[in-house]
């Protein structure tokens, strides 16, 4: 059999039709896509518009968001054709570490918001390297305490933009 032949031997048969339709879940995706993009412009589209003194001959800030879930809802439309043209093959479900993970997510959103952000990215960013494999604790932990550090001195210091205070932003913005 040539490359060809069994490339093709892999389509669907066009007379019979033999290709599964997509999941339901596979078309729920892109719904919820549109559904963010929507609620996204929307609320880009209250925002108020900055005197040009500020803002210069630049872009508004509602801007942005638009032009990005512009750029998302054409990207959807890829999506929602690839997926009904070729659909996914059927999916093991999701184990443990995924569920893990989004709870770890969780844990981020909390201590962000009762404790400090950075904080929660030295618990997550440990917790996480762990989960996912690495062995060598030093490691996890160097890695949790180095990729705050670098952000928070690359925000402040580079980009001088600061971050809302907390339990260890206290301590550096003093």
């Amino acid at each position: 059999m040539s490359h060809l032949e069994e490339l093709q031997s892999d389509l669907p048969d066009r007379k019979t039709g033999t290709r599964e339709k997509p999941a339901l879940a596979d078309l729920l995706v892109p719904v919820f896509i549109f559904i963010f993009a929507g609620v996204v412009t929307a609320l880009a589209l209250t925002f108020d518009r900055a005197p040009a003194a500020f803002v210069g001959s630049g872009m508004q800030p509602r801007a942005f968001p638009i032009f990005l879930m512009g750029a998302v809802i054409i990207l959807n439309l890829f999506l929602i054709r690839e997926t009904i043209k070729n659909p996914p093959e059927r999916r093991e479900p999701l184990d443990g570490m995924v569920w893990i993970t989004i709870a770890l997510m969780g844990v981020f959103a909390l201590v962000t918001t009762f404790a400090d952000m950075m904080l929660a990215l030295a618990i997550t960013i440990f917790a996480k390297s762990l989960l996912w494999g690495e062995r060598r604790v030093w490691v996890a932990l160097a890695l949790a305490i180095l990729t705050p550090l670098t952000i928070l001195l690359f925000f402040d210091l580079v980009l001088e933009v600061r971050f809302p205070r907390g339990w260890l932003t206290n301590i550096y913005y003093g």
